[in-house]
């Protein structure tokens, strides 16, 4: 938790202020009992109204004094506490956007969802219950502990070991939640993880009918959560029993020995009834300081569990590899296992690609196309070998130079809610609408685009009111507006048709500045007219050169180019 208060800074002013007016509250608060006892002891005792009504004047000023105070006090916690969540959520943000797609990968989506969400909201919470009553809970209870002292010091020895007590309840059982609150969350990471599942492939689990396994899934992972809350509650729940208990006792015996010390002319009844305020007072210090431990044990597992991430080191290497590579793009010797594989992914590739080239990646499906493909704006790193892009080790590149040369278009199109032109903005935010209409006609969409209203079409979130070869051809689109050195277009036009497949090929080919273009597809179709094709299987290079050399001496190939235009002659 340490390490997260540096998001205090901003904010020292408000952090200060607050408990300090907080303390003020407390401090009025703890002179109530003792002008009550004075208006018993000799307002009430001596029949004085004029006594009585001054003192009742005082108690309403402090009061009034005392609530302006706590106002005060609540806006200064509140705006400290929601800044600090602000600046920490952005940095988190900004820490998992600096991350590899392997430390994301480890980390997994849900939990970093969780993490953005809920922990930092926990978190939140902590500190400004913190402000508020860190300072105000021990300052009301210890003062009147002391008030009482200052009464009677064998009365006192009652309140001492009332605190004694309730001491030993409180820290035993912020001992046992302190963990099992970092198994909670783990288990809502888990309950997220199956509800972002659930939500995002609600049309697969539909078509297959698979709804109610689904559901006794996400009701067992859900009973698994409820079920660890619940021991942790009912653990967490005896605070305000055991508090109340632990007090209530202590006033019976305050009230039984104050009497007898009455009836001894070494008490008054005011002094008697001041007592009795100031256990009241810690009864109700010690509740609100019940509710705290409980959410600051909430915040300290949260606060763990977000520091997991700032320590989390960007794991992709770079270096000053000095050597270098005759071809613009050249795998030599790369291999590729992914954290926690036992297998390679890709195994001892090796093969070169100039300036302009188009190379075909073709393969079954898990034969490790787009792994390899991956590994050119350095995504993940080789576990062996050297992969070159202009010349240089993609690992001593600059990832930004590196960036700003490779035009990526996932198997997966991913849009985001907005307009066209905002979408097609990522691939190069100073794109004139000009550029984005080229790009568009390229991409064979912008006849679709301008019946539905132009760049200025609003795109749903996800897409979702495009079809799945419309977001294909767009990603396509965002990513040829960059014009890139290098264009990779992995499995970018399986949702498309085969006669606008070509067509986009073909404008793709005849890209006037001449990128090194990477096509992996499924389809013989695809990577036919590449000036090379490479055919993987199980992770190796089992053929490489063009359709012709292939067919006479890659088996595999073959098996792949028959098996496909057999179909279609059918």
């Amino acid at each position: 938790m340490k390490k997260l208060l540096v998001y205090l800074k901003s904010y020292i002013a408000e952090s200060v202020l607050a408990p300090l007016f907080k303390l003020l509250e407390a401090t009025f608060e703890l002179i109530v009992p003792l002008v009550i006892a004075s208006i018993i002891d000799v307002g009430i005792a001596n029949n004085d109204k004029s006594y009585v009504l001054g003192r009742t004047g005082i108690l309403v000023v402090l009061a009034l004094i005392g609530m302006v105070a706590a106002i005060t006090a609540q806006y200064f916690a509140a705006k400290a506490a929601t800044g600090f969540g602000t600046k920490l959520r952005h940095s988190l943000y900004a820490k998992i956007q600096s991350l590899s797609f392997s430390d994301i990968d480890g980390l997994g989506t849900s939990s970093l969802i969780t993490r953005m969400t809920n922990d930092i909201n926990q978190i939140q919470n902590g500190v400004n219950l913190v402000l508020r009553l860190l300072l105000r809970s021990p300052l009301i209870v210890l003062g009147a502990m002391g008030m009482a002292f200052f009464i009677d010091v064998k009365c006192a020895l009652i309140f001492l070991g009332a605190i004694v007590l309730l001491s030993i309840v409180v820290f035993s059982i912020m001992a046992y939640t302190i963990p099992q609150h970092k198994r909670i969350q783990a288990k809502l990471d888990s309950v997220t993880l199956i509800t972002r599942e659930n939500l995002s492939g609600a049309r697969v689990i539909r078509a297959f009918t698979d709804e109610e396994n689904e559901i006794k899934e996400f009701t067992k992972r859900n009973n698994a959560l409820s079920k660890l809350q619940k021991s942790v509650g009912k653990i967490s729940a005896l605070l305000n029993p055991v508090t109340y208990i632990i007090i209530n006792i202590a006033i019976v015996v305050l009230v039984h020995a104050g009497g007898l010390r009455v009836n001894s002319g070494d008490l008054t009844q005011g002094e008697v009834i001041a007592l009795y305020n100031y256990m009241s007072q810690i009864l109700v210090e010690l509740i609100k300081l019940a509710n705290l431990i409980i959410t600051v044990t909430k915040a300290f597992a949260s606060a763990d569990r977000i520091n997991h991430v700032f320590e989390q080191e960007n794991t992709l290497e770079h270096n000053d590899n000095q050597s270098r590579s005759d071809a613009y793009v050249e795998f030599r010797n790369v291999s590729l296992v992914y954290n926690n594989a036992s297998d390679k992914t890709l195994d001892d590739i090796s093969f070169k690609a100039d300036k302009g080239d188009i190379v075909g990646i073709i393969g079954g499906t898990g034969s490790g196309k787009s792994s390899l493909v991956s590994l050119i704006p350095h995504f993940y790193d080789a576990t062996q070998g050297c992969v070159y892009v202009d010349g240089r080790d993609v690992k001593s590149v600059d990832y930004e130079t590196l960036k700003d040369k490779v035009g990526f278009v996932q198997q997966k199109a991913v849009l985001f809610k907005g307009t066209v032109r905002d979408n097609m903005k990522w691939g190069r935010s100073d794109a004139t609408d000009e550029e984005i209409i080229t790009a568009l006609k390229q991409a064979q969409i912008y006849d679709i685009i301008a019946d539905k209203g132009g760049l200025d079409f609003m795109i749903n979130q996800n897409g979702n009111n495009l079809s799945g070869g419309q977001k294909q051809r767009l990603s396509v689109a965002r990513a040829l507006v960059r014009r890139p050195d290098i264009l990779v277009l992995d499995d970018s036009s399986s949702a498309l048709d085969y006669a606008t497949e070509a067509r986009l090929r073909e404008e793709i080919y005849s890209l006037d500045y001449n990128p090194t273009v990477f096509i992996v597809s499924q389809r013989a179709s695809s990577v036919m007219a590449a000036d090379k094709i490479l055919v993987l299987e199980d992770g190796e290079c089992v053929g490489q050169g063009t359709h012709k050399q292939l067919l006479e001496s890659c088996d595999v190939y073959k098996e792949i180019y028959s098996s496909q235009f057999s179909k279609e002659d059918e």
